[in-house]
């Protein structure tokens, strides 16, 4: 769960004192290393602002941190058990493997064990976690102005083809199209709900998506349009802006979302993303209720396709709109994120009552 650990000054005491009752029950993920490490690590010290505190190893994973090699976080679970073990030091060894379901079985290893296992010590299976490392370094190589055939090594691709379809999938262009800076950069986003691709301009946020919806690419090349030119990679303010909230998000600080946010749709696409933005965290919407607070009580499908046309996910939070009869419905990034987000906002809600009770009492 997100909001069991101690709050943020403990655990940040704890990780001056290395104290080891917390050991493989928190991990802190340092934002200007990447790297996530046990709260017993002998590594110097990171500032307060730069750390943000996880419950699991599978969480800083699909935060986008590395795990760090002084303090050899996932040490544990693979002493635990051996297959994990082998396979993780399989991983480090040849990251140039394409690892598959035959690899693994080539080892000796059986397939659903091995699954079962990762699931349950990392919430990911070893396939996951094997092919989000490829995606992220070549993405990140791409960002700090490598070149492609470079970036293409460092994902584990032998053929530049298969490079390129991957990142075709993934992002809509092909890698060389994705140059440092332009009008519009994306920028690569780990959460614990899976990495997000940002695009932003200097001054505002203009998309914000998970990596694995399917119409991600589409709704780049829409951006491509709007801006007559391919999009960059880079991290202007905005997206760093819209990191932070959102690791302040996901660490149970706050659910307010200050970033500046580009909206691009038709006026009344527009006006229903407005009318999104509030509803209060914790709380939920009908796709009639939003028709009706707009003053377009008929037009509750036309409510749904605009709520489906939302490219600034979470920030502007489509998924707290449900059905009539309360049932989740329509999510592009998936129903179970949508239920994991109202889950997390419940925690906010239950806080901000118990604040207002305090202060009345």
């Amino acid at each position: 769960m997100f909001f069991d650990l101690p709050d943020h000054d403990t655990l940040y005491r704890a990780l001056l004192d290395r104290d080891d009752r917390y050991d493989g029950q928190a991990y802190v993920c340092v934002a200007t290393t990447g790297i996530f490490c046990r709260l017993t690590c002998p590594a110097r010290k990171p500032k307060p602002e730069n750390c943000a505190f996880r419950a699991t190893i599978g969480e800083c994973i699909e935060a986008g941190f590395r795990p760090c090699k002084r303090c050899h976080p996932l040490q544990a679970a693979a002493l635990a058990d051996p297959a994990i073990g082998t396979l993780l030091a399989a991983l480090d060894e040849r990251p140039d493997i394409r690892w598959s379901e035959q690899h693994i079985t080539q080892l000796g290893f059986d397939l659903s064990t091995v699954r079962r296992s990762f699931k349950r010590q990392f919430g990911m299976t070893f396939l996951e976690m094997a092919r989000q490392r490829r995606l992220r370094e070549g993405f990140e190589t791409l960002s700090g102005g490598g070149k492609v055939i470079t970036a293409q090594y460092e994902a584990g691709f032998e053929s530049p083809s298969a490079f390129r379809a991957a990142f075709g999938r993934l992002l809509g262009c092909a890698p060389a199209s994705l140059t440092r800076g332009g009008l519009l950069q994306a920028s690569w986003i780990g959460t614990p709900l899976g990495d997000m691709i940002a695009v932003s301009c200097k001054t505002h946020l203009h998309l914000l998506e998970f990596v694995d919806r399917k119409a991600l690419p589409n709704e780049l090349k829409k951006l491509q349009r709007h801006a007559k030119e391919q999009i960059g990679i880079g991290t202007p303010p905005a997206t760093e802006q819209a990191r932070a909230e959102l690791d302040a998000f996901f660490t149970g600080r706050t659910a307010v979302f200050q970033t500046p946010l580009a909206f691009h749709g038709s006026a009344f696409t527009r006006r229903v993303w407005e009318e999104l933005l509030t509803i209060p965290a914790g709380t939920t919407r009908s796709y009639s209720d939003i028709a009706r607070r707009i003053g377009k009580p008929t037009a509750t499908r036309a409510v749904a396709r605009a709520n489906g046309a939302n490219q600034i996910a979470l920030m502007i939070p489509c998924h707290r709109v449900l059905g009539a009869d309360g049932a989740l419905t329509g999510y592009g990034g998936g129903l179970w994120r949508k239920q994991r987000l109202i889950e997390i906002e419940r925690h906010f809600k239950s806080s901000k009552e118990e604040i207002e009770t305090h202060v009345s009492g």
